[in-house]
């Protein structure tokens, strides 16, 4: 499908298109995200789908021009050196992007991300209500992890907006880079962009205690020391966020264990069994009629999962996650997709696709 963003006289034109009204105009459209690649015509996303927009096709110096020009000349010379680039921008009057520049076979090649201004409540973004006891913890380690695109970013914005309207703590965000920007309410933000305001992850969190924090968000967990910086912070008194890609609740226990060497794995699942307080795994599927709608596995530690993360049961894990479920607050993707299909929000090929136990829920389908 074409989506025409222009007039017929626009369409024709071979100058190089403005980069601000292309995406002021793709926010129109309540697209996710905007893809200038060498060879094709500028593409959105909606709803999991790409779509070209009915624009010329661009060439390596359409591409080049339209990234240099929201860029100043460090970040262009990082990019040159580098090939890679990670950045974030607002646009007065349009909105907050997120952007990754690339380079390909044929040139340069960008991805942004659209990222709303106004951070959602809990109850807005439609998140369980058990949402709003976790993030009153005082200490302890809260992870929302799934693939890129399933909305990790929206439910740490939302939990951490949910704090600053209610208590009156200090909170450090460590992001590459920062996405959504908060404005102090009882809550005092500092926000750390990783590359400009701090060099690495790890540092900034080594730096973080002493900085006075009651809350620290980590952008991702990507490496041993920073994993082990953030559950040494979860442990002194500290209320910690963090994101993995990871599909599952299970899977990210394992994940994270899995990073360390073998003789500091033992450690690793003592230190992770007393300080970890949820895992919330999420991924976006489309609804049915359009738009899309997220499905939380929640993983919350009790003293038989804490247990299983210390003796290194972890794949027993799951079928604890089925137990008491009205009195734990926990659930199963399985059980999350089972319950929007008998509602008809979204497709069974949706369902079985987007799910980490496939196999499960076909025959849990075959039930209905």
């Amino acid at each position: 499908m074409s989506i025409d963003t222009n007039t017929p006289e626009e369409t024709t034109n071979k100058k190089t298109i403005d980069i601000k009204k292309l995406l002021k105009s793709v926010l129109a459209f309540k697209s996710s995200d905007l893809h200038l690649v060498v060879g094709s015509e500028p593409q959105i996303r909606i709803d999991k789908e790409l779509r070209p927009l009915n624009l010329p096709i661009l060439s390596a110096k359409d591409v080049e021009e339209m990234a240099y020009t929201l860029i100043e000349d460090k970040y262009k010379k990082e990019f040159e050196e580098h090939n890679e680039l990670d950045f974030s921008f607002e646009l007065k009057d349009v909105g907050r992007f997120r952007a990754n520049y690339y380079r390909t076979i044929h040139g340069i090649a960008c991805a942004f991300r659209m990222i709303p201004i106004d951070i959602p409540t809990l109850d807005e973004y439609g998140n369980p209500p058990i949402f709003k006891e976790l993030v009153k913890r005082e200490k302890g380690l809260i992870l929302v992890t799934g693939p890129t695109g399933s909305g990790k970013s929206t439910t740490l914005a939302s939990m951490l907006h949910e704090i600053n309207l209610t208590e009156r703590r200090h909170i450090i965000t460590i992001e590459d880079p920062v996405e959504f920007v908060h404005k102090n309410n009882k809550s005092l933000f500092s926000q750390r962009d990783v590359g400009s305001d701090t060099k690495s992850f790890a540092t900034a969190l080594k730096y973080a205690l002493r900085q006075d924090p009651d809350v620290i968000l980590i952008g991702e967990m990507r490496d041993a020391e920073t994993i082990g910086a953030a559950l040494t912070a979860a442990e002194t008194g500290h209320l910690v966020f963090g994101t993995l890609h990871t599909n599952s609740a299970p899977g990210t226990i394992n994940r994270i264990i899995d990073v360390f060497d073998g003789q500091e794995q033992a450690q690793v699942r003592a230190q992770l069994s007393s300080s970890l307080i949820a895992v919330i795994s999420q991924t976006l599927i489309p609804r049915v009629g359009g738009g899309k709608v997220a499905t939380q596995e929640i993983l919350i530690t009790n003293p038989a999962i804490q247990n299983q993360i210390r003796e290194d049961k972890v794949h027993q894990i799951y079928s604890q996650m089925q137990l008491n479920q009205q009195e734990t607050h926990m659930t199963t993707q399985t059980q999350q997709l089972m319950e929007l299909l008998r509602k008809k929000v979204i497709s069974k090929e949706n369902a079985i696709k987007s799910s980490n136990r496939p196999e499960e829920l076909v025959k849990m389908i075959h039930l209905l």
